[in-house]
């Protein structure tokens, strides 16, 4: 497991300009392109993340954030481009051997296997397996002293996730924060230097958002890399040391929090370039009626 770590901010005094290099990045990328058809999801010229800090991917919708994801992750193939984790190419590396290295990732759509217990989705997390294996599967002899840890494991995870009293039930009986938990919990069974949360906090009702929320802290305390998508940008001012903000599949801006929030390139990526507010200033309420507004003037003129 990775050192407990008290340190500051890694990041303090480093520029903010979209791909600026970082003092320790476990990530690195350049030049990743990914197209379908005529539409250009991911046009990246350089990425890095910081090492054991928390990184928010921001973005509107469609501006290729869980493409980019999918393209890190080894779920999807880019047209051009390359990556690396910890110096290591990514390049035509499966989404498992990805995971095996210690890069895992949730997604936005919850991917627990409903119809398995919550300790053996948990169960099925941890690599390295001997009972999976062809020739020792029949032996239990052979294998049952690792399950044993395995499940101690197990179940020190969801005790810490607050699910050890859902040990026994069907993960599909699960409510969809306790299957964001569940993702989570899971994904710490590999042991991950990298955990990539793909909108953690869609779905999830307020009860458990703060649960969440100190979860996701917890692994930055435990000298883990967190890098998360979210559009709640509340979340992001409080639990992110650096923010990255993708528009039309390319990184416009990066900086701390306050910096980002403030940007005019982010504004005019979320807005339109005819807006200079802060976007945390503006609410939901707010955008609905300056959007009604412009639908009124729209229908004056035609």
């Amino acid at each position: 497991m990775p050192a407990d770590t008290t340190t500051d901010n890694p990041l303090a005094g480093v520029q903010n300009s979209p791909g600026v290099a970082k003092p320790d990045a476990i990530v690195k990328g350049s030049d990743i392109t990914r197209t379908f058809g005529g539409l250009v999801a991911v046009d990246v010229g350089h990425l890095e993340i910081q090492r054991g800090v928390i990184t928010a991917l921001i973005g509107p919708n469609g501006a290729g954030k869980t493409t980019l994801f999918n393209l890190l992750t080894g779920f999807d193939v880019p047209d051009s481009g390359r990556w690396s984790f910890n110096d290591h190419s990514l390049a035509r590396v499966p989404a498992y051997k990805v995971a095996r290295l210690g890069m895992v990732r949730t997604f936005q759509l919850t991917k627990v296997l409903s119809k398995l217990t919550v300790i053996e989705n948990m169960r099925l997390g941890a690599t390295g397996q001997r009972g999976e294996k062809f020739w020792s599967a029949p032996f239990r002899a052979l294998w049952r002293s690792q399950e044993d840890e395995i499940t101690q494991r197990a179940d020190e995870i969801l005790a810490r996730f607050k699910l050890d009293t859902k040990r026994a039930d069907f993960a599909g009986s699960l409510s969809g924060g306790q299957r964001k938990l569940l993702e989570m919990a899971r994904s710490l069974m590999v042991d991950p230097e990298l955990i990539m949360l793909d909108e953690p906090m869609a779905g999830v009702n307020p009860a458990l958002k703060q649960s969440l929320l100190e979860h996701v802290k917890s692994l930055r305390d435990e000298g883990r890399t967190v890098l998360f998508v979210e559009h709640d940008m509340d979340m992001v001012r409080d639990i992110s040391d650096w923010v990255v903000v993708m528009a039309q599949g390319q990184i416009v801006a990066e900086g701390t929090p306050d910096q980002v929030m403030s940007d005019q390139a982010v504004i005019d990526a979320y807005l339109g370039a005819h807006h200079d507010t802060d976007i945390t200033q503006l609410d939901e309420a707010d955008l609905e009626r300056e959007t009604e507004a412009e639908l009124d003037e729209e229908a004056k003129d035609d």
